[in-house]
C-alpha cells in the first residue's frame, strides 16, 4: 500500500467511523435566515407562500431567505523549503494527513471544499467539489510537491485568496509559519484558521558541535559551531517569531493551534473545530 492509499483509508477511517455518531462533523453551517416579506412575483417558489399575511392582504405575500446552510471550504497549504524536515515524520506529510482530514470532513458534511498549494507563487488549484476523488487529488498533490528551493510569500498568498475566493468562506492555512503574515485584509473578508505544522527538534535542537547544514529553501551550505551559544540564541529567535505570530493572528481575529510531527491531529483538529 502506498503512502497515499495509507494516509486517505487511515483520514477516511477516522472521519466516516471513529468520527461518526455522537460526534459531528466539525463543520457548521448557519442555516437560514429570514429576510423579509415581498409580494409574490411569477417564478417564485409556491412553497414560500406566507398564507397568514396572503389572506390578510388579499394579494399573495412570500417569505425571502437567505441561504447559509453550505460553507465553502477552502484548504490552502504552505510548502515551503523548510516542510521538508521531521524527525518523527516530514513535515510535508503531516500536511498531508492534515488535508485528508479536512477534505474528508467537508465532503461527508456536504459542503462545498477547494485547496490550493502556496509557496511564493500559487503552485496548485483544486476547483471547488463535493466529490471525494477531490480529497484524493488534494492529499496527493500536496505529498508530491517538491519543496526543496521554494520560498514563502505570504503577501502573495493572501492577496491570491482575497481576489480568488469571491465567497465568504472558511479558510484554513497550513504551514510551518516561521515568518509572521499579515492576514488582516483576507481575515475581515472570511474565517481564517490556521494551522501551524511544527517538528519538536527544530523548535528544541541539541547543541552538535561543527556541522554543515543545508538550507532547504536556498539550497545554501551551512557551516559552523553550533554550540550551546548558538542553540540558544536560535531558540530565542524561534520563541519571539512565535510571540509576534500569536500576537498577530490574536489581533486579527485568527483561530490557530500548533501540531507537532509526534502528534495526533485527528484529536488537535477535532478540539480547534469544535471551539468554533
Amino acid at each position: 500500500m502506498s503512502k497515499l492509499q495509507k494516509i486517505l483509508v487511515k483520514a477516511r477511517r477516522q472521519v466516516f467511523s471513529e468520527m461518526i455518531g455522537n460526534n459531528p462533523s466539525p463543520f457548521h453551517g448557519e442555516g437560514y435566515d429570514f429576510i423579509e416579506l415581498r409580494e409574490y412575483m411569477p417564478g417564485d417558489d409556491i412553497r414560500h407562500i406566507d398564507w397568514n399575511i396572503t389572506a390578510k392582504m388579499q394579494r399573495p405575500f412570500v417569505k425571502v431567505f437567505r441561504e447559509e446552510r453550505e460553507l465553502n471550504v477552502v484548504v490552502a497549504s504552505i510548502l515551503n523549503g523548510s516542510v521538508y524536515f521531521g524527525s518523527k515524520r516530514f513535515k510535508q506529510e503531516l500536511i498531508a494527513e492534515i488535508n485528508a482530514l479536512l477534505g474528508f470532513s467537508v465532503v461527508k458534511n456536504g459542503d462545498l471544499l477547494s485547496s490550493y498549494i502556496f509557496t511564493d507563487k500559487m503552485e496548485d488549484f483544486v476547483k471547488p467539489s463535493k466529490n471525494i476523488y477531490a480529497v484524493h487529488k488534494m492529499t496527493q498533490n500536496v505529498l508530491d510537491f517538491d519543496p526543496l528551493g521554494k520560498k514563502v510569500d505570504f503577501k502573495a498568498l493572501a492577496d491570491t485568496l482575497f481576489k480568488r475566493v469571491r465567497r465568504k468562506s472558511l479558510i484554513v492555512l497550513i504551514g510551518d509559519f516561521f515568518e509572521v503574515p499579515d492576514l488582516k485584509v483576507l481575515a475581515r473578508k472570511h474565517e481564517v484558521i490556521v494551522v501551524i505544522v511544527r517538528d519538536r527538534l527544530e523548535e528544541d535542537p541539541p547543541a552538535f558541535g561543527f556541522a554543515s547544514l543545508v538550507d532547504p529553501e536556498t539550497n545554501e551550505v551551512l557551516e559552523g559551531d553550533f554550540n550551546s551559544h548558538t542553540i540558544k540564541e536560535y531558540k530565542k529567535h524561534v520563541i519571539e517569531n512565535d510571540r509576534k505570530l500569536y500576537e498577530t493572528f490574536k489581533k486579527h481575529q485568527v483561530r490557530f493551534t500548533k501540531i507537532y510531527t509526534d502528534m495526533n491531529e485527528s484529536v488537535v483538529l477535532r478540539r480547534l473545530f469544535e471551539a468554533r
